[in-house]
């Protein structure tokens, strides 16, 4: 039987368009560094690492690696690498949860990152696709995003509309102020985002993310010692993982059929039912607005079409009846690789009582949600407050 496993600690940088004080290791040190001081410990008391990054292009770097792990100071312990674009964080927490929750380690450190400003996101987006059937038209994740969006807003129209976009942005953006370790962190009107310049109709310029260096950590433990490091831990309740086909022809993207899987099998491994009157929040990965309005309905926490309505009528916002992304989520920092680990870092620090100013109130359980890939790989993962 497995396990039961619990983050214990978390940490990580302020993200930023350029981080030109430090290196890759040295960022991936400052999110560790803060991870290990949170939980209490040493990296002498980590029996394995599982590192996330997308795809090495970012940073120019083949194999980081080989160079972060020294920096972590686990030189002489196991050290994993993966690498599923968008996921990839999520995946080394969620694979770093399994090294514990087998039986195998005690205490594993989740670390995940990305320094875009060092590499080129302009070639490594493109490249990813298949050599003979792709990548002639692939034209990056804003590209896709627009097709996307547009899928959604045919499918929903007059119920949704791109002023529902603009919304979520607002709403995040918002949010994002109270957040300091946010990228951007100043508000924006829904006149600023109507009018900003378009990038793949109906996506425009303020719809999208931004890029950003950063990197995040989590301490994963087993039960006995999860309770020794902290008082309040967050203990994993579901996950979820899933995979689907990369072909546009062949899938729903404003309706992914991986995100669905990954949801109900996160929903059955916590016992949820009804999702949003049995969770509290969800920090998803919303890279351009229109996905937040997606996700929502794809989760379960509302019928499809009602995206629109949810964020207009107030329930998504930070003090409504279920807070979406009150973090600000990607739309406010957005360094690849680690944002998938940067949704379940800020879910369990809500459920531990320690998100500092967005911090909503009487956490019990929370949902933390990532896309990767062209919208083919998908995880949910659910943290509880109690066993």
């Amino acid at each position: 039987m497995a396990r039961a496993a619990a983050v214990v600690g978390t940490g990580q940088t302020d993200y930023s368009a350029r981080r030109q004080d430090v290196n890759v290791p040295e960022l991936v040190r400052e999110a560790v560094t803060g991870a290990l001081e949170d939980a209490g410990i040493t990296s002498r008391d980590v029996d394995a690492v599982v590192l996330g990054s997308a795809q090495e292009a970012l940073e120019g770097v083949n194999q980081p690696e080989h160079w972060v792990g020294p920096a972590m100071g686990v030189h002489d312990r196991p050290v994993m690498r993966l690498q599923t674009g968008g996921t990839a964080g999520a995946a080394a927490t969620i694979a770093a949860f399994y090294h514990v929750a087998s039986g195998l380690f005690d205490v594993v450190l989740a670390v995940s990152y990305q320094k875009p400003s060092d590499g080129s996101d302009t070639f490594g987006m493109p490249v990813c696709g298949d050599p003979l059937w792709e990548r002639d038209f692939s034209l990056g994740a804003a590209a896709l995003a627009g097709l996307q969006a547009r899928q959604y807003l045919a499918r929903h129209e007059p119920k949704v509309g791109e002023e529902h976009g603009a919304m979520v942005v607002v709403k995040n953006r918002l949010n994002a102020t109270m957040n300091s370790r946010a990228h951007l962190r100043h508000e924006v009107t829904l006149e600023e985002v109507m009018d900003s310049p378009p990038v793949a109709t109906p996506v425009k310029e303020l719809d999208c993310c931004p890029l950003s260096d950063g990197a995040a950590a989590l301490v994963i433990a087993e039960e006995r010692r999860a309770k020794k490091m902290t008082k309040r831990p967050a203990w994993f309740a579901g996950i979820g993982t899933s995979s689907e086909s990369q072909y546009a022809p062949h899938t729903d993207k404003a309706y992914p059929e991986s995100c669905v899987r990954a949801a109900q099998v996160a929903y059955q491994m916590a016992w949820i039912y009804d999702p949003v009157r049995e969770l509290d929040l969800a920090e998803v990965h919303e890279a351009f607005s229109y996905q937040e309005l997606i996700w929502t309905e794809v989760l379960g926490l509302c019928n499809p079409g009602e995206g629109g309505r949810m964020v207009e009528s107030g329930i998504t916002a930070l003090d409504g009846e279920f807070p979406v992304n009150p973090s600000g989520g990607l739309l406010s920092a957005n360094p690849v690789g680690a944002s998938a680990m940067i949704r379940q870092l800020e879910a369990a620090l809500q459920v531990m009582g320690k998100a500092g100013d967005h911090q909503v109130p009487g956490v019990q359980k929370a949902l933390a949600h990532s896309w990767g890939g062209a919208l083919q790989f998908s995880t949910v993962t659910i943290f509880a407050r109690e066993l």
